[in-house]
């Protein structure tokens, strides 16, 4: 019995290590969708797919809460995807993600 304790208490780290993502997104009319990803504890992603027949200019901004915004800008081409990604100095608890799009 202790030793299944002791793995147990051992996994329980493992499985806290996902971290809730709101994305706020303003398109435009563009046909953009989005996937997040919460690639490390102080690292957080989103990809940007155009699914529209127009080049896009996208404004990323990460909002980890105490720390500064990071903003991203990426150009994403028409039937293309494109990434950014955003490092913090602190352990993400949660993150706040603007998504703005423009027509290029």
């Amino acid at each position: 019995m202790k030793k299944f304790c002791c793995v147990v208490l051992a996994m329980l780290p493992l499985t806290a290590f996902a971290y809730p993502i709101d994305v706020q997104k303003t398109l435009n009319g563009l046909s953009i969708d989005y996937n997040t990803d919460d690639t490390d504890s102080d690292i957080a992603s989103i990809q940007v797919n155009n699914f529209g027949t127009t080049d896009a200019i996208c404004k990323v901004v990460f909002n980890n809460g105490p720390e500064a915004p990071r903003t991203r800008r990426v150009e994403v081409p028409a039937g293309k995807h494109s990434y950014a990604t955003a490092k913090f100095t602190r352990t993400i608890i949660k993150m706040r993600i603007d998504l703005t799009c423009e027509p290029k």
